[in-house]
């Protein structure tokens, strides 16, 4: 009975990284820490990923054996297999499968039955907020109910890690959980059977007993001490693992300063008080100026220092310490690139052509509202991602960070490289700047704010806000969202396939969102996502979005929502709208509203105006 389980090379990062549980062909498996995997890697190159997380660089897994041409013995990526504790599902005995018992090629089959039937593994674990998984006790949960004396009259009860004489029985006359039991056939005392059973209507959550501090693929000398209390769960379940990963868009470096900082420069020289300033330069009255140009331009003092320099002809004042700002966020330089100017150059990673919605100089309405509103569009025709798994968590989103290097002495990461192509929407800065000013966006944004201070997930979602939830990076994440679910129906991509990167921070003069599709094939995918970018078909696509946002199934329960989803960090979105596949969002479905699009009677829409000029003409039409 041979057969091969293989894993793709992407899948050992991202869903079936370390610590994750792999369910194939009928077993069941977790993947090991990256200290057991073979010498045999492939470098992934990404230095701003790799100078973000502080490691000397990355590796991706082997690649997948190729029957014909590979050695069979060649190493891959090691999973173990997890639970240890099977069972027969024709004579019900349950038993402990070591390492020593595994074949290469063979599954574990019952020894007892004539017909050698293949075992299955049992369906609940043991997982604490530190991390650890290990298998259920079930000699001692079948004895959990005996007095201290009987239960260790049973003959196994020195043995109770690989007892040999459990069997998991199914009860005829119950259903779900109380049908499910494990009993005890050794011998108790006085050579009679032991009989030992408990059903397992009350095995889910938190049991008693600590943690054995380890997960499966680790040595027993490896174990730590850990105090926490255990839960048991499905084997499946959606709190065993929690990845973390992190991704970063392979961008070429450029001379040409960000457009951002070019405008602040801009403002401070044109400032009517820079000509005191440098006029007043080592008294006290210059301060007052230099506080008034900050006040008004929100110009670093770092920037107006070194144009005093430039001014004066004195030496630039040395850069100050302290942490790089492309360590704290990856998105900067990407921002930076699309908002350029003149684009990059580009190359076999990076590659983005200027676009456009095909509007100029038009006067009809909705479409001249539309263009207003955009300030542009940029069509990213290749890109290279690159995502590491940095390590995972379980039980909770906030439970303890468990590296992906378990033994503490690795200074890399796993890591994949993915190809695809993309399409760069900008709004209107001038537009943005005055929405989000609005008293009645600001009241409704900081009820947000306030709920996301109060999440356990804030510093986690920080990372991608910024220091500060701003009206703009709700807009444009629901904008996002609202767009791929739209593309989903023009371009051929499913929901699943298509991802985003929003770009909300004003303090870098972030204004846009990227939506693209990274496929694991070099040559990327063809061409069909980027050519929804291209005119006419994008501008057709947004007024379709926001024709489809304007009502949602679930309204106006959806719409008039004051809190709904994770945390309730949402507000007018919901699984018949906005929401999307969690592996296609940045923040797990969470900060979104679709009324900061669409507007309701408590906040005006940033494309309010576009729909109702287009519901205007569509009436006009109607009526001749």
């Amino acid at each position: 009975m041979k057969r091969k389980l293989r894993v793709r090379q992407a899948q050992t990062v991202l869903p079936f990284g370390v610590g994750a549980v792999l369910d194939v062909q009928g077993e069941s498996f977790v993947a090991a820490g990256i200290e057991t995997w073979p010498q045999l890697k492939t470098p992934v190159p990404s230095e701003r990923l790799a100078a973000r997380l502080g490691v000397t660089g990355f590796f991706a897994a082997p690649h997948t054996l190729n029957d014909r041409y590979d050695r069979p013995d060649r190493p891959g990526v090691p999973y173990v297999r997890f639970p240890g504790w099977l069972f027969c599902g024709s004579c019900r005995a349950m038993v402990r499968f070591l390492r020593a018992h595994e074949k290469p090629g063979e599954p574990p089959v019952c020894t007892s039955c004539t017909a050698a039937p293949r075992l299955t593994p049992m369906r609940f674990v043991r997982i604490c907020a530190d991390g650890h998984l290990d298998d259920v006790d079930w000699w001692y949960w079948a004895h959990s109910r005996l007095a201290p004396e009987r239960r260790a009259s049973c003959s196994e009860a020195g043995g109770a890690w690989k007892a040999r004489r459990l069997s998991f029985r199914v009860a005829d006359r119950a259903s779900g959980l109380e049908a499910l039991s494990v009993r005890c056939g050794a011998t108790g005392e006085g050579g009679r059977p032991c009989g030992a059973e408990r059903d397992l209507l009350d095995i889910l959550g938190p049991q008693s007993g600590r943690c054995p501090g380890r997960n499966p693929w680790q040595l027993p000398n490896e174990k730590a001490t850990c105090g926490q209390q255990v839960h048991v769960v499905q084997r499946t379940a959606g709190n065993v693992y929690y990845p973390v990963v992190y991704s970063a868009l392979d961008i070429p470096r450029t001379a040409e300063p960000p457009r951002a900082e070019r405008n602040a420069e801009e403002a401070v020289l044109a400032h009517p008080y820079w000509t005191l300033l440098l006029g007043e330069l080592g008294t006290s009255r210059a301060d007052v100026f230099r506080g008034m140009i900050k006040d008004d331009t929100e110009a670093p003092d770092s920037l107006i220092d070194r144009l005093v320099a430039e001014a004066t002809g004195a030496p630039a004042p040395p850069p100050a310490d302290g942490p790089a700002v492309e360590e704290t966020d990856l998105s900067r330089d990407e921002w930076y690139a699309f908002d350029a100017v003149e684009l990059p150059q580009p190359t076999k990673e990076f590659a983005v052509r200027r676009g456009g919605l095909g509007l100029e100089g038009e006067a009809q309405e909705p479409w001249a509202t539309l263009d207003a509103h955009v300030g542009g569009v940029v069509l990213a025709d290749r890109l290279r991602e690159v995502r590491a798994l940095t390590g995972f968590r379980r039980h909770s989103p906030g439970g303890t960070l468990v590296s992906a290097d378990t033994s503490g002495r690795l200074r890399w990461l796993p890591a994949t490289e993915v190809y695809g192509e993309g399409i760069v929407l900008t709004l209107d800065e001038r537009r943005l700047t005055a929405w989000e000013n609005d008293p009645r966006v600001r009241s409704h944004v900081r009820g947000i704010r306030t709920d996301l201070d109060a999440s356990f997930r804030a510093e986690q979602l920080t990372e991608t806000t910024g220091s500060e939830l701003s009206p703009r990076f709700l807009l444009l994440h629901t904008l996002a969202h609202l767009l791929i679910r739209q593309l989903s129906f023009d371009s051929g991509y499913t929901t699943a396939s298509l991802r985003e990167r929003v770009y909300g921070r004003q303090e870098y003069g972030q204004r846009g969102l990227l939506v693209y599709t990274a496929a694991g094939d070099a040559e990327g995918t063809l061409g069909g996502l980027v050519r929804q970018g291209e005119a006419p078909h994008l501008a057709e696509t947004l007024l379709r979005m926001l024709e489809a946002a304007a009502w949602c199934s679930a309204d106006p329960l959806c719409a008039e929502h004051t809190g709904q989803g994770f945390g309730n960090l949402n507000r007018a979105a919901c699984h018949a709208c906005t929401l999307l596949p969690e592996t296609s969002c940045q923040t797990g479905n969470t900060l979104l509203d679709r009324a900061l699009i669409v507007g309701s009677a408590r906040v005006p829409g940033y494309f309010a105006d576009v729909l109702t000029a287009g519901r205007e003409y569509a009436a006009a039409t109607a009526l001749g």
